[in-house]
């Protein structure tokens, strides 16, 4: 390893003294100013399970419905809706997720983090109880808004509550908790749709997220225990910035589940090009405003995206890459179960077994790339390798054709979970020693704001490829009821329907695959910028935001200490 230069080091012994609870100074700024969390081992421990616990909720139900669609759609006979039932979270997900890390700024961590608990299990009872899709659909949107919160104030309680020399193996922690979740939700779907209910699937959450709840409330250090951190008033919320952080990417995502659930989606209608064209300008108007609050608000604005965390090229390839690569994900965990059912002529359970491998991977993949980066950073090569290996994973499984080729299928998720392992943990410590102290909140909500939103587009996509696939091959032989019951419900379907049906499906799945592989090979080239010639431990990256975010604060204490008098 290099040896650390001379002010790193003196400011990792500063470091190890205000962890002991010294009063030390660095140039001039107190401890006061700034200090790491002072918990004991033990109780960071416990309180990481009750925090990780409701990530992991939070993230499972991204996808614990992949498994159940199918099933749900010919209960509330809307087949061609179900997709919505996933979006609908994802999207308030998207929205509320760096809003909620603002406004920890303002009410704080432990607090908000009850908020979206709250609202989480409420709405998660709400959902079982939906009686139509359409309720269902309205009940996920404000599920998703509780569990944006859960993830976003995870990843930012975790970091800044470790003790510091632990610090290197936080986001190892977090991106196995996504990466596990992620698969596993669907794994736990079919297992409570196949021996309870559906409903079940939302119903879990009240006993797992009160046992959560209570750890991480038991768990909450004293205050004086706690890392300083700015504090902000609500005058300083960023009302238009958070609004368009939910409109941009919403209208967007709008547009393609729209079109993609027409009989003939029309490129050239308004009802596609509209919410497309609306969404894109919003995106455009949230970069300049946010920039504008960055360079004429003296920080008098929690800014709810900080374009500025873009300059670091760095960040920029880890969140960048989560866009990207969030699209093949979400399409293998939401497409590979729908096709089991359907092509393989498998139950939901098996459906859900059947992401096994990839589960394990995944597991493997954080794993690895914790203990990669370890010592020094290694981040961009983890980061590399993990979307070519995801990329291989997607091309491989668009060979994939009927039920004989499911062993192979199997085997080829394993790359593709992997792949996802290795990338969610890099991106999420990525964002741990790039983003500015000040800047760490909203920095690791924007990294899982961007993973979903891609996951999101993946899901339409999925949608308009389905689509494609009735008009070519099913209108005309499938009735209309056929197609939102899959013949589950009044007429069974013949031979030759069942046969259409099942290359429609497979035919979706492959070619899902392809777009997949397409995509990832692009976040691959997202991933270059990260690219680090300079190798440093995670310590050393740390004390630099340290020692920056505190030069930050005496700079601004002394121009607030000059202007006094002159107001006066």
């Amino acid at each position: 390893m290099l040896d650390p230069p001379e002010t790193s080091s003196q400011s990792v012994q500063e470091a190890e003294k205000t962890a002991a609870g010294g009063r030390v100074e660095s140039r001039g700024i107190e401890e006061d100013e700034f200090r790491y969390a002072t918990i004991p081992v033990n109780r960071f421990w416990f309180l990481t399970l009750g925090v990780t616990l409701g990530l992991f909720l939070a993230m499972a139900d991204t996808s614990i419905v992949a498994t159940s669609m199918y099933t749900i759609g010919v209960d509330f006979k809307s087949s061609d809706q179900i997709n919505w039932i996933a979006l609908a979270y994802t999207l308030a997900y998207i929205g509320c997720a760096v809003t909620f890390a603002r406004i920890s700024d303002i009410i704080g961590r432990r607090d908000a983090f009850l908020v979206a608990y709250v609202i989480f299990f409420g709405f998660s009872l709400a959902c079982g109880f939906a009686q139509n899709v359409n309720q269902m659909i309205i009940f996920r949107v404000f599920q998703g808004i509780g569990g944006s919160g859960l993830n976003s104030l995870a990843l930012i309680m975790l970091p800044e509550l470790a003790p510091p020399h632990l610090l290197q193996y936080i986001g190892a922690v977090i991106g196995l908790v996504i990466a596990m979740s992620g698969v596993l939700g669907p794994v736990l779907g079919g297992i409570l749709t196949h021996y309870a209910d559906w409903r079940w699937i939302f119903w879990i959450n009240a006993p797992i997220g009160f046992v959560s709840l209570v750890i991480f409330f038991l768990a909450w250090p004293k205050k004086e225990s706690l890392p300083t951190y700015e504090v902000r008033k609500w005058t300083s919320f960023d009302v238009l910035g958070s609004f368009l952080t939910l409109a941009a990417p919403t209208l967007v995502v709008f547009s393609f589940q729209h079109a993609g659930e027409k009989k003939t989606p029309n490129w050239s209608h308004g009802d596609f090009l509209a919410p497309l064209i609306v969404g894109i300008a919003l995106f455009f108007c949230l970069v300049i405003w946010e920039r504008y609050l960055g360079n004429r608000a003296n920080n008098r604005f929690a800014l709810a995206f900080p374009v500025e965390l873009f300059k670091n090229r760095h960040y920029a390839a880890g969140a960048f890459s989560s866009l990207v690569l969030g699209f093949p994900y979400f399409i293998i965990v939401f497409s590979f179960p729908l096709r089991a059912q359907i092509v393989s002529g498998k139950d939901a359970l098996i459906a859900g077994v059947m992401l096994l491998p990839m589960l394990g991977s995944t597991a493997v993949g954080t794993l690895a790339a914790g203990r990669l980066s370890s010592n020094t950073n290694r981040l961009f090569e983890t980061l590399f390798a993990g979307a070519c290996l995801l990329t291989l994973g997607c091309g491989l499984l668009s060979t994939v054709k009927g039920s004989g080729d499911d062993s192979k299928a199997l085997g080829f998720l394993v790359f593709a979970g992997l792949g996802f392992g290795f990338t969610a943990s890099a991106s999420s410590m990525l964002a741990n020693v790039e983003a500015p102290v000040r800047d760490f909140a909203p920095a690791q909500g924007i990294v899982s704001q961007l993973r979903i939103l891609g996951g999101s587009l993946g899901i339409s996509t999925s949608t308009l490829l389905l689509q494609n696939e009735i008009r070519e091959r099913l209108a005309g032989l499938l009735t209309a009821e056929q197609l939102q019951t899959l013949g589950h419900v009044g007429t069974p379907l013949t031979e030759i329907q069942q046969d259409a049906l099942e290359l429609a499906y497979s035919n979706m799945f492959r070619n899902g695959m392809l777009v997949a592989a397409g995509v990832g090979g692009l976040g691959i080239l997202t991933t270059l910028p990260a690219f680090r010639r300079e190798r440093k431990n995670f310590q050393e990256q740390r004390q630099e935001r340290v020692v920056e975010e505190r030069e930050r604060r005496t700079a601004e204490r002394l121009a607030s200490q000059q202007a006094a008098p002159t107001s006066a």
